[in-house]
């Protein structure tokens, strides 16, 4: 299939792999294939579209699970015939539940999953986001978000200076309460600028065992 100069090389079957990959922090979702009319599908679409192999037909991913991948970007290889889709994934990408279904080590010990790092915190961000696409009447978080930056951050000045007398008075409720509320606005930052805490987590990780400079 031409791509303005492109002829992508589809293989003896009339496929090409396909890799998905969060746009958001380069997690490697997905490994699958496409036929000429997946890829149309999906750019005509933008939602990912491949065609199974053991089924012998088109699908969209998330019919079923309503796991869609929301295609941002489909980059070509040198060789033009590897595709990757950027992408924004709901929920989890593998059959299994997994975020990826790259989540196992041929040696040592199982990938870390980066969506059982963020958690709750990962299903707030995605909340936000769609407040942010699909503001709703009335809602706080799309309200905040109109506001721009200088909003969110008093928010948070104003969330972290609770924070810090709930910690001085030592009230172990308190401390809960006000660190969640300060959490929570740092998510509408996060979701301002399309950061998934996900990225933060791998930054956290990355310290692990690391000594920091004074």
């Amino acid at each position: 299939m031409a791509n303005g100069d492109i002829e992508l090389k589809f293989n003896k079957d009339g496929l090409i792999p396909a890799v998905a990959q969060d746009r958001a922090n380069g997690q490697v979702l997905m490994l699958a294939y496409m036929n000429r009319e997946a890829l149309d599908r999906t750019r005509a679409t933008g939602f990912a579209h491949y065609y199974s192999r053991s089924r012998g037909r088109l699908w969209k991913k998330g019919e079923e699970s309503g796991h869609v991948q929301r295609v941002h970007e489909i980059l070509y290889d040198c060789d033009a015939d590897a595709l990757v889709l950027q992408v924004d994934q709901e929920v989890a990408a593998c059959h299994t539940g997994h975020r990826s279904c790259f989540y196992r080590a041929l040696d040592g010990e199982p990938v870390p999953e980066v969506e059982e790092t963020v958690g709750v915190l990962g299903e707030i961000y995605r909340t936000i986001r769609d407040r942010k696409v699909n503001p709703p009447e009335g809602s706080y978080v799309a309200g905040l978000l109109t506001k721009g930056p200088n909003a969110i951050l008093k928010k948070i000045g104003e969330e972290a200076a609770e924070v810090v007398m709930a910690g001085k008075e030592g009230d172990r409720r308190a401390i809960v309460l006000e660190v969640a509320d300060l959490w929570f606005h740092t998510l509408v930052l996060l979701g301002l600028h399309d950061i998934d805490p996900a990225e933060v987590a791998r930054e956290l990780r990355s310290r692990i065992g690391k000594r920091r400079q004074p």
